[in-house]
Parts: C-alpha cells; sequence; structure tokens
C-alpha cells in the first residue's frame, strides 16, 4: 500500500506533524491495524525532537465514526477489551503524555471513541459542519476512550450526562458554547486555521507548554495546596531553559525572540 492509502497518513509541515486519519469510505472509524498506527504516529512525534506541534485531523467528510463495528462483532476480531485497552487507551495516554501541543481540527461527524479522542487533544478546533456525538448508549455500550474522564470536566457534569445517556448530536456551534471546543471554523479555512494555530504553537516555547501539560495533567487530581506547590517546583524548571533566557533577552532587547522549544 502506499502512504496514502494507510489508515493512518503522516506528514510534516515545519515542525508540525499532521496525522491523518485515512479511512475516508469507513468515516474513519478504527480498527486495529489503524488504532496501532495512530499510535506509532504519536510515538514518532514526540521522538522527533525537529516536531514541536501535532495536529490530528480526518480525510474525507468525518473526522471519527470511532470504532468500526465489524471488527468488534467479528468472532475472529480482538474482542472488546482488547478493542478498549490496546487500541484506545493507549492513544489516550500518549496524547495526554507527550509533552508537545496536540492540536485538533475536527472536519465533520466526531462520534463515540472519535469524539472523545477529540476532547482529549489541547487545542480543539472544528468545521462549521462538525458534529459531537456520545453514540455509546445507542447500542448498549458505555462511552470510553476517556470520554466520563474529559467531558464532564470540559461541559459540567449535567450536560455530560445526558449527552452521554440520551445520545444526542450536538452542532460545533453548540459545542463551543458549551465549552467543548476552542474555536469554531468555516469548513473551508479549517485546515488553514488549525495548521496556522499549529505553526504559532510549534514557534513558541514549546518545553513550557510541555511543563503546563503536565500540571494541566496531574490538576486533575491534585488539591489546591498540592497543585500550587507543583507549580513552584515545574516553574523553577521553566525558568531553567533557554526559551526563558531567551524570551527574557529579546523582551530587554525590543526585538523578537527565536524560540526552540529547549
Amino acid at each position: 500500500m502506499s502512504g496514502t492509502e494507510q489508515p493512518i497518513h503522516t506528514e510534516k509541515s515545519g515542525n508540525v506533524s499532521i496525522i491523518r486519519l485515512n479511512r475516508p469510505d469507513k468515516f474513519n472509524s478504527f480498527n486495529r491495524e489503524m488504532a496501532l498506527q495512530m499510535q506509532a504516529a504519536l510515538d514518532a512525534a514526540a521522538a522527533d525532537e525537529e516536531i514541536r506541534c501535532i495536529l490530528i485531523t480526518g480525510n474525507g467528510k468525518a473526522f471519527c465514526a470511532g470504532q468500526d463495528l465489524s471488527e468488534a462483532i467479528d468472532p475472529q476480531g480482538p474482542g472488546i477489551e482488547k478493542i478498549v485497552s490496546e487500541h484506545y487507551n493507549p492513544i489516550i495516554l500518549k496524547i495526554r503524555a507527550i509533552e508537545k501541543p496536540v492540536v485538533c481540527a475536527v472536519n465533520g461527524v466526531a462520534a463515540g471513541a472519535g469524539a472523545n479522542i477529540a476532547l482529549a487533544c489541547d487545542v480543539v478546533m472544528a468545521a462549521a459542519s462538525a458534529s459531537f456525538i456520545q453514540a455509546f448508549s445507542k447500542i448498549g455500550l458505555i462511552p470510553d476512550s476517556g470520554g466520563t474522564f474529559f467531558l464532564p470536566r470540559l461541559i459540567g457534569f449535567q450536560r455530560a450526562s445526558a449527552l452521554m445517556m440520551l445520545g444526542d448530536k450536538v452542532t460545533a456551534a453548540d459545542a463551543l458554547q458549551m465549552g467543548m471546543l476552542y474555536k469554531v471554523c468555516d469548513d473551508a479555512a479549517l485546515m488553514e486555521t488549525a495548521l496556522q494555530t499549529a505553526a504559532t504553537l510549534a514557534s513558541m516555547p514549546t518545553k513550557g507548554i510541555g511543563l503546563t501539560k503536565r500540571l494541566l495533567n496531574e490538576s486533575a487530581t491534585n488539591n489546591l495546596a498540592q497543585q500550587l506547590a507543583r507549580e513552584g517546583e515545574e516553574q523553577v524548571t521553566a525558568a531553567q531553559t533557554y526559551d526563558y533566557s531567551e524570551g527574557v533577552n529579546a523582551f530587554l532587547e525590543k526585538r523578537k525572540p527565536e524560540f526552540k522549544g529547549r
């Protein structure tokens, strides 16, 4: 298969790694091959020192319809336990653990695990025509891929509970109003806007951004005193970076800083 026929297609744009979900005929629903390739793509972007931001999007009309149900019910398939533990959980954990900003450009419907993969990212943008569906209840399953963790924290317990139980389709505009997203773009402008955002992040002090992400992860379980202590510790770390020195010097010298992500 050529690179464009693989279920995950990757390319570089400057210091940005673009990861495209690439099963458009299946609305980018995940099977095992695609999930494992997604994990490999995230690992490669994390390990590449030239990559300072990751952009995730989908090819075709959909962002991601979640799990390919034909695989889920296949007696010879991996089975639900492996699908959750070996396919989706590692993807979510990698997105959160990579200490580089991860932008998601939701170009169409994001359903089930597809919606929750998007919500695990750091900056989520959506096309005006995109929609989000916690589709699990429609087939008797529960939200996985971190859905029960992220969605209540983003939009509140009551709204998250209702959306998960009713399986309502949420428009991009409503998702923005709820606090589920960062920005909604005209469909034609989504990728340009998302790539500009990713390029901007890649040019910033990404070491400090990575430390910010680390602290945001910890804030889910720390109390205030613990979080204040951790902020103090990581601020010391940030103050020892090249980018901090460069930022201060550029400010004092009234010039544009040239950050290196270290």
